[in-house]
């Protein structure tokens, strides 16, 4: 698991630090990967009533492949809860290639949920393509980018394995 992530624009702000403190809490970011990049952009259209954070880390400087996360945004801006709703693993590619071909992106390891969601997440893929990113690098330091709450669609099954 990545220890922490450092910042190379000081301007990230506390939005996405604190997204990435969740999926690293969670262990959604995966050791094996290495993620360069990273954008997002907040929805408060798609799901009425909710905002959602669509976070993409990217594995190539050139945006081709990637990571992207729907996480939920609940509570007073003072207390939000970060909940972690669906996840899927990307490349870019040419629109006769691609799964969802307006946006041109393939899933690897396609989200739940079905085609609904899979079509908002691609959508999402593509805005945030166009958005200013924030370059990141391993830290390797345990300091904790700390977010007020944290969750994510896999607490129920780990609590569930989890001795009594």
């Amino acid at each position: 698991m990545l220890s922490a992530f450092a910042f190379a624009q000081s301007d990230a702000p506390d939005i996405l630090r604190n997204a990435l403190d969740c999926l690293q809490r969670k262990n959604f970011l995966p050791s094996n990967k290495r993620l360069l990049s990273t954008a997002y952009r907040v929805d408060a259209k798609s799901y009425p009533g909710e905002k959602v954070l669509y976070l993409v880390a990217y594995e190539r400087p050139d945006r081709s492949q990637g990571l992207v996360f729907s996480i939920f945004l609940n509570g007073p801006a003072t207390r939000t809860v970060f909940d972690i709703q669906n996840n899927a693993e990307f490349v870019r590619t040419r629109k006769a290639d691609a799964d969802f071909k307006k946006e041109g992106v393939k899933f690897v390891e396609p989200p739940l949920w079905g085609i609904w969601t899979q079509e908002h997440i691609a959508a999402a893929i593509d805005r945030i393509g166009h958005e200013h990113g924030f370059d990141l690098s391993d830290a390797g330091a345990s300091r904790s980018l700390h977010s007020d709450q944290c969750e994510s669609y896999v607490d129920p099954y780990v609590k569930q394995k989890q001795p009594k």
